[in-house]
């Protein structure tokens, strides 16, 4: 007996239903070691008050060896899951924003997951640089919408020390190490707005890797990759897209200027942060973070760093309304409208 149905005319069975979706809980790690201007103006032979007028930066967090990527990304999952009431095994997907693993496989997140005891979640990495973790939040959002998971973890994880010349006066002063994660959950009313997204690859050579890991033929250079960033050309494009961008992720979920409480930009630079503050109009009102100032740039870890510095100090209130924002290489940029855990 044959049957007549095919596997043109079989529909996939899918019954999930869209449902909201919200942070719940946001943790972070900071390395114990704060490095100051000065240290860095003795390997650069920069001046520490140029480099503070430059990029807003006094001090930042370098990791020690035992303060491995794995190690912080897990301390802050860890601290996110108590903020947000939510078990280990109740997590179904870890998602982990980082370019700075020193293993292409497996991903750092999978390991994460095994130390958190995640025992059924999916776990897999992003690399975005610096907009990792709002592409992250994008993915973990969508997730918990559909049904697919009812909570996610998104991490941002970065030892930025690991590819760093200590002796590039361009690039030295900026970067630091650093982990940040927060429980997406879902919600009785949208959490988390849309997302908008970009990538502009004509511009990759503004904030790329001094070389790959071979040339081709197998050959490893002799020196380590290390990042390479020309600053001022990451610096005009940020101030012209991130503007109109921003301004589209406040359109898309139905939120004023005005009624924000909150602005949370990857810290990159305090210039570029001033700018895009100045063009949106912001009032005093709406609390900026600025945890560049004593944590650096770390790459996808600064925008969670940040958001918990505002909450903690109470800069900023729990289920108030922020506007998240990365850019970084690729140059990429990506964030959306968020009310705060």
């Amino acid at each position: 007996m044959t049957s007549t149905t095919t596997s043109s005319t079989t529909t996939i069975q899918d019954t999930q239903v869209l449902r909201h979706s919200r942070l719940l809980g946001v943790g972070v790690y900071r390395p114990e070691r704060s490095v100051p201007n000065t240290e860095i103006a003795e390997r650069t032979g920069l001046d520490p008050a140029w480099i503070e007028s430059r990029s807003g930066i006094r001090a930042r967090r370098y990791a020690s060896d035992d303060e491995t990527l794995p190690t912080m990304a897990t301390a802050a999952a860890e601290k996110a899951l108590a903020a947000a009431g939510i078990g280990a095994d109740q997590v179904g997907a870890v998602i982990l924003a980082t370019i700075t693993s020193m293993e292409q496989m497996p991903a750092v997140a999978v390991e994460v997951a095994h130390r958190l005891g995640a025992r059924q979640a999916a776990a897999f990495d992003i690399s975005a640089a610096c907009a990792g973790f709002c592409h992250g939040l994008a993915l973990a959002s969508d997730l918990v919408r559909m049904g697919r998971a009812d909570h996610v973890l998104v991490i941002g994880a970065e030892r930025m020390t690991d590819i760093l010349d200590h002796s590039d006066r361009d690039t030295a002063f900026l970067f630091a190490d650093g982990a940040g994660a927060v429980v997406v959950g879902p919600s009785d009313e949208p959490g988390i707005g849309p997302v908008v997204w970009r990538a502009d690859g004509s511009r990759n050579a503004a904030l790329k890797m001094t070389s790959p890991w071979h040339d081709g033929t197998g050959e490893r250079p002799d020196d380590k990759p290390a990042i390479t960033m020309s600053g001022w050309k990451v610096y005009r494009w940020a101030t012209g897209e991130l503007v109109p961008a921003t301004r589209r992720m406040l359109e898309l979920a139905g939120v004023t200027v005005d009624q924000l409480d909150a602005f949370v930009p990857h810290q990159a630079n305090m210039l570029i942060t001033d700018f895009v503050v100045d063009q949106l109009g912001l009032s005093e009102r709406t609390a900026v973070a600025r945890d560049i100032v004593t944590s650096g740039n770390s790459s996808a870890a600064s925008i969670p760093l940040a958001m918990e510095e505002l909450l903690a100090s109470g800069k900023a209130p729990s289920g108030g309304l922020a506007l998240l924002v990365g850019f970084g290489a690729g140059l990429v940029y990506a964030g959306q409208v968020v009310r705060l855990p």
